[in-house]
């Protein structure tokens, strides 16, 4: 039987000064925030090909050029939960998980994340019940479930170098099979920006 599996972008809604904070040195305020807008347009158009259901979640109200784009692409648009990430996370999943077989859950840093990825991801969910996508930094770009417990987004550290461990080692505890796809890199310091370059991705600097 093919499973069914929904995929769940979740995303901050571009403004400048809220977003991509660690870029502003480099970037500025209004260049942070063209390039937050320009990472979520590109994660909008990735393909669709291998889910069921796609949801885009913006975290603080609507914003009618990507509500427009994500529509045009057959995103559903909703508001994130309230909570912090890991509890905001954890409702999506579990909203998803009622309505499909596995949820991917991604952000949109990382713009090396494509469509073959995401293939993958779905892939790898057949086989396990969880499934991560390793950062550089030592977090995660993509986190694939087909079971959900609160251990795995209660009291962690976002946003640290030991997210994944500590997932990792959650997981453990739980006894599910878990499987690691390729280490990608997500852009969130300045020292991430040349990278940008050999995606195609061209910044104007303010």
């Amino acid at each position: 039987m093919t499973q069914s599996i929904s995929l769940h972008l979740l995303a901050r809604t571009p403004e400048p000064g809220r977003v991509k904070t660690r870029l502003i040195p480099a970037l500025g305020d209004e260049g942070a925030c063209d390039l937050q807008r320009l990472l979520v347009e590109r994660a909008l158009e990735l393909p669709a090909d291998t889910f069921s259901e796609r949801f885009f979640w913006l975290d603080d109200g609507p914003d009618d050029s990507l509500v427009e784009l994500a529509e045009a692409h057959g995103w559903t648009v909703m508001e994130q939960p309230a909570g912090d990430l890991g509890e905001r996370m954890r409702r999506i999943a579990a909203l998803g998980l009622a309505e499909s077989d596995g949820v991917v859950l991604i952000g949109n840093d990382c713009p090396a994340l494509d469509g073959d990825y995401l293939a993958a991801a779905c892939e790898a969910l057949r086989e396990q019940e969880v499934v991560l996508g390793p950062a550089e930094d030592g977090g995660y770009v993509l986190l694939g479930l087909r079971r959900i417990d609160p251990l795995l987004f209660e009291s962690l550290p976002w946003g640290s170098d030991r997210l994944l461990a500590l997932t990792c080692e959650r997981l453990q505890q739980l006894g599910w099979a878990y499987g690691l796809l390729p280490v990608l890199w997500d852009v969130d310091r300045p020292e991430d920006l040349p990278r940008l370059a050999s995606l195609g991705i061209r910044l104007g600097m303010h």
